[in-house]
């Protein structure tokens, strides 16, 4: 039944692989439980509604693209898109929290038109293969920025971002950096002794580690500071209930509040960072799993954007945040996941959280984070396809931006976008603009309207 669903032989894959794989893109995403409701909390939502919500339209949103497309790309809430709704729409222009969802599902339903209009899968294909190959690389990098930060190593200074101190504040600061740095030195050793599973084993190993540090009284947890305790307070929560208090409220807002020109460029923000990170997510995973055709095409991203418009539109209407395609699905794919199946098996076990929340959610970042700063290194090394020689500086050029801006400026859609707007430029004044198809034109043109407009 799975070979005929997933097709696992004709992706040089097995049941084991995919199981491995699935469950390692959970353990790195897991901590989006956690992030979300503390995130969308501060936008007056409630907590436990919100990670249920979460919980289940990740469940949702996966399933449809293992079923859909048979890829194995994972999606849940997105990162910056969450901090967007909290932090700018309500807190920063006024709105409710259920106008902020109405937005939300807004968006869901125009890419759903989007999608079935093949707009999104032209603007995809639209994108050279010498710059998608850039986003892959600047995607690596990025993730690996995530894993310094999670695991304590990077950390604001007065150059921005420097190396934490691990003698200051020890028992807490200290060893999560220094359970981090074990954790990734382990997880390296496994990769390079091709260990099956090296990414997941070193996840479980971080952590059971650290909490053999708690038991020893090494680290010593701090809730006002953000350290918790390493070891779950329980293991399964059966209550539900309160998943009322966000289900459908998006439908439950008074008009009169709603102002439509700065209704609309909410929704436009939305769209927009969500396309865009879509996009640079699937690319950039797609390089690497060698998913890609001769033309630099993927030839089930339709149905990929579809399941991604779909979980957006579920998730508005269960509460919470824009549903996005996760960057951690590297990671699955990493560890060898090539089908639906891997995707599966990720949403059932987000659905399943819902029972064993306070299990999942007791994972640490430091304990995820060498994972993340490996699948950084494994995506990066996609730098070497990029011919960097003279005869194709015009495209070698704007990967290069494309790269740098990701984990700069802490976007993946920035990344995209000066990606593009470079290409463009550069062709252009350099007598090769017959290389620009008309889709680059409008992108290019859109991304610096963004710029002054948003």
């Amino acid at each position: 039944m799975l070979e005929k669903l997933f097709k696992l032989k004709e992706n040089n894959t097995n049941v084991k692989t995919e199981v491995i794989a699935g469950i390692t893109t959970f353990m790195t995403m897991a901590y989006i439980l956690a992030v979300n409701p503390s995130i969308l909390g501060d936008a007056g939502m409630n907590t436990n509604a919100v990670l249920l919500a979460t919980a289940l339209a990740s469940f949702i949103a996966t399933a449809s693209m293992a079923l859909m497309a048979n890829l194995p790309f994972a999606l849940s809430a997105g990162m910056g898109l969450n901090a967007y709704l909290a932090y700018t729409v309500v807190l920063g222009m006024g709105y409710s929290w259920q106008i902020a969802l109405l937005a939300v599902f807004a968006e869901g339903l125009i890419f759903i038109v989007l999608s079935l209009t093949n707009v999104r899968e032209a603007i995809f294909n639209a994108i050279p293969l010498t710059l998608k190959r850039g986003v892959s690389v600047g995607i690596g990098l990025f993730i690996a920025f995530i894993g310094l930060q999670n695991a304590g190593l990077a950390v604001d200074s007065s150059t921005l971002v420097t190396i934490t101190s691990f003698t200051e504040n020890f028992n807490t600061h200290g060893i999560c950096a220094l359970l981090a740095v074990t954790g990734l030195l382990f997880t390296a050793v496994l990769h390079i002794r091709k260990v099956k599973g090296a990414i997941l084993i070193g996840i479980v190993a971080t952590w059971l580690l650290g909490i053999l540090c708690q038991l020893a009284g090494v680290y010593a947890p701090n809730p006002e500071a953000g350290f918790y305790s390493l070891i779950p307070s329980a293991v399964v929560s059966f209550d539900f209930s309160s998943l009322g208090e966000t289900f459908f409220q998006c439908f439950r807002v008074d008009w009169s509040n709603i102002r439509v020109l700065d209704f609309a460029v909410v929704i436009f923000a939305f769209l927009f960072v969500d396309l865009f990170d879509t996009l640079g997510t699937l690319i950039g995973v797609a390089t690497k799993a060698n998913m890609l055709d001769e033309k630099g095409r993927l030839p089930k991203v339709k149905p990929a954007l579809m399941a991604d418009a779909v979980g957006t539109t579920v998730g508005a209407v269960l509460g919470t945040s824009t549903v996005t395609t996760f960057v951690e699905s590297a990671s699955g794919v990493a560890a060898g996941g090539r089908t639906g199946l891997t995707a599966m098996v990720t949403g059932v076990l987000f659905l399943l959280s819902t029972l064993f929340a306070p299990l999942f959610t007791a994972i640490p970042s430091f304990a995820t984070a060498p994972a993340l700063i490996m699948v950084g290194f494994l995506m990066v090394s996609s730098v070497t396809e990029i011919s960097f020689g003279d005869h194709n500086l015009t495209e070698a050029i704007p990967a290069y931006i494309a790269i740098i801006a990701m984990p700069l400026f802490y976007s993946i859609s920035e990344g995209i976008s000066l990606g593009i707007i470079s290409y463009v430029v550069l062709n252009l004044c350099t007598g090769k603009a017959k290389k620009v198809t008309p889709l680059m034109y409008v992108l290019s043109v859109l991304f610096v309207l963004k710029y002054i407009f948003l």
